[in-house]
């Protein structure tokens, strides 16, 4: 074998208008090709040096290469599944912080953007990432709807689409969309480890690998220059100035969605602070669109817009009225998130020289959308954002349509609040969907179904009308990081949904089953330690709960649960005991529990349902986008 193989490699796509099918893109190996857009890259490999554990694939790989044949979607000769799994070992080692706000640092002499730029250079992406053209998104809450927005208009506009957000629910690519679809397994695996490579052979005591998100925003840029799409949008990671995605220097157009108190161990414990790092994507003349914020954080914008000679425009939230159809993405915020997209999306295609030939002189008017962006609008997809999931694991959908529609139904309600301001959205989200939901089960309608996901996934079935017995109970499942405030977050949501008629029955307090120094794939068995995981937290926030439901400390309450053995379940009847809407402990009523594990608290919730046919559960999942992801695994599996 050699003892040192390099293996040069140039991009190629294989054109097809944009405005068709999607086109393919492929590797081609030992053969010169003529884009001048996209550069050539290497990967080098020292296949007898035994450093990391991960070069395993490397050799794979590079055997792969010197066959001198087009990598395939599924070649025989590459064990894709491990291979991947090698891949989130290696990327599970760039995270440096066990836990969220721990303060570590990567080491080095280099700052954040310093690096960026640096590591840029080994890769020889420094040049091409200016001729990305790239839409820049900043903003506490609604960053990722926007950017989805975004790119599902451009999409419906025939453009080649490349979207860059975080963080993912399930699996890495997620994160990583080419034309609406995330990047498949071997074209991830491809550019992962060419990256990785590259940079390992650079890597000194002061400049060390790039960590986690610096190195998905490096491998993003390598995917969409190599995958030469035509625009770019990018949802910052945290704050902005100082930003990984910061190393942008010439954005089409820069975008800041609301602003709230969220992050504060970072950015500031004042809104204007906030608003500050968030101004910092801006760059001089580009334009940049701000959703409607606060006078404290609008000031500071304004303030570091009109220092760099920016053109900033503050957009109104959307009219209904001026698109035909829905949008797919639930709540009455989106409106806010949409609106922003569509001024984003016109001025990309104005300063690109793309809007006279799409649509001619024509302006967006007042009372009427282009059909592309009314598309795009009613078709963007953005999981575990206001997203409901029937469970249907819960019950057979082969028996009759009668006895189904009596029988009772598992709803998840999942939305990854976890800012007060989000926490109030997702409250008024959530009580207009069950409204909605009971309001339909009066006089269900049945289908012939499989799976029923809403955000404008479309389901085929027969429908049926029949009467229904079922009684509805709602339910919390909640987990919060232990850096936000959940004395802030738990009575926000509450007095929402009160304010709105909606009470929960029971809240249910569990840990996750993700952690903050692995990176998993969505086949990913779960955790060993998932039933042995510490609960103070979550008695902590039990007994926050049970404070805010009586007015007053319920002691007894946590020493009860805390004698809870981690392989015990609920009884079915917990769900029915009900005296005010809680249930008794010694001279004190509780309305919720500490359930060791997540899958126990999945199961007791489908158990429930089966034991009682005629009980619908509508559960709401919120404090962590990590929880809905969670959530959304085991329902899939």
């Amino acid at each position: 074998m050699l003892a040192h193989a390099t293996t040069h490699l140039k991009c190629e796509i294989l054109r097809v208008s944009s405005f068709h099918h999607f086109p393919t893109a492929h590797l081609f190996i030992d053969r010169t090709l003529s884009s001048s857009r996209v550069p050539a890259f290497t990967i080098t490999s020292h296949l007898n040096r035994p450093s990391y554990r991960f070069r395993m694939m490397s050799s794979q790989v590079m055997e792969q290469m010197q066959s001198n044949v087009v990598v395939k979607e599924h070649s025989e000769d590459l064990p894709l599944t491990s291979s991947y799994e090698s891949a989130m070992e290696a990327l599970s080692s760039l995270i440096i912080s066990k836990r969220r706000g721990d303060g570590s640092s990567v080491g080095g002499k280099y700052e954040k953007l310093e690096r960026m730029t640096m590591y840029l250079k080994i890769l020889d992406l420094e040049k091409d990432i200016g001729g990305l053209r790239i839409i820049h998104v900043a903003g506490t809450k609604g960053k990722g709807s926007t950017c989805t927005f975004c790119e599902a208009i451009l999409r419906q506009c025939g453009f080649r689409t490349g979207l860059f957000t975080s963080p993912h629910l399930i699996d890495v690519r997620e994160r990583f969309r080419i034309n609406g679809l995330e990047i498949s397994e071997d074209k991830f695996l491809q550019y992962f480890w060419n990256c990785w490579y590259q940079l390992e052979e650079k890597i000194t005591e002061d400049l060390p690998m790039p960590p986690f998100f610096q190195f998905l925003i490096l491998l993003a840029f390598k995917v969409f220059i190599c995958e030469q799409v035509d625009v770019v949008i990018v949802e910052v990671g945290l704050g902005g100035k100082r930003d990984s995605t910061n190393v942008i220097k010439e954005p089409i157009v820069c975008g800041i969605t609301s602003l709230g108190m969220d992050h504060m161990e970072a950015l500031g414990n004042t809104l204007g602070q906030i608003a500050f790092h968030k101004a910092g994507i801006l760059k001089p003349h580009v334009p940049a669109f701000v959703a409607p914020q606060l006078s404290e954080a609008m000031d500071v914008i304004q303030e570091v817009a009109r220092g760099l000679m920016v053109p900033l425009e503050v957009v109104a939230p959307l009219d209904c009225k001026q698109m035909d159809g829905k949008l797919s993405l639930a709540g009455d915020h989106q409106f806010i998130n949409a609106g922003l997209a569509v001024s984003l999306s016109k001025c990309w295609l104005q300063r690109t020289g793309n809007w006279e030939k799409l649509f001619g002189r024509q302006d967006i008017l007042e009372d009427k959308l282009p059909e592309a962006f009314c598309r795009g609008l009613s078709t963007a997809y953005l999981s575990g954002r206001a997203e409901i999931v029937y469970d249907t694991s819960s019950k057979s959908f082969s028996s009759s349509k009668v006895s189904e529609c009596s029988s009772g139904d598992l709803v998840f309600y999942l939305d990854g609040a976890h800012s007060p301001e989000s926490m109030e959205v997702c409250g008024r989200w959530f009580s207009t969907a069950i409204k909605a939901n009971e309001k339909t089960s009066s006089c269900s309608r049945v289908k012939d179904r499989e799976q029923v996901w809403s955000n404008g996934h479309v389901q085929h079935g027969t429908e049926e009308m029949v009467e229904s017995t079922t009684i509805s109970k709602q339910i919390l499942l909640f987990n919060c990081m232990e850096v936000r405030d959940p004395q802030v977050l738990l009575p926000r949501l509450v007095s929402t949904c009160a304010s709105s008629g909606s009470h929960f029955s029971k809240a249910l307090f569990v840990p996750g089953m993700s952690t903050h120094n692995k990176v998993t794939s969505a086949a990913s068995a779960i955790p060993a330690d998932s039933f042995s995981r510490d609960l103070a937290w979550q008695f902590d926030l039990q007994r926050l709960w049970e404070k805010l439901m009586h007015g007053k400390e319920v002691d007894d309450v946590i020493d009860m649960e805390s004698k809870m053995d981690a392989a015990a379940i609920l009884p079915h009847e917990f769900l029915y005991e009900d005296a005010s809407n809680c249930s008794p402990v010694g001279n004190h009523f509780t309305c919720s529990a500490v359930i060791p594990s997540l899958p126990l608290a999945i199961n007791w919730l489908r158990d429930c349902v089966k034991a009682n046919p005629a009980v619908r559960i509508q559960v709401l999942v919120t404090g962590s986008l990590h929880l809905v992801g969670d959530v959304l695994k085991l329902l899939r599996k």
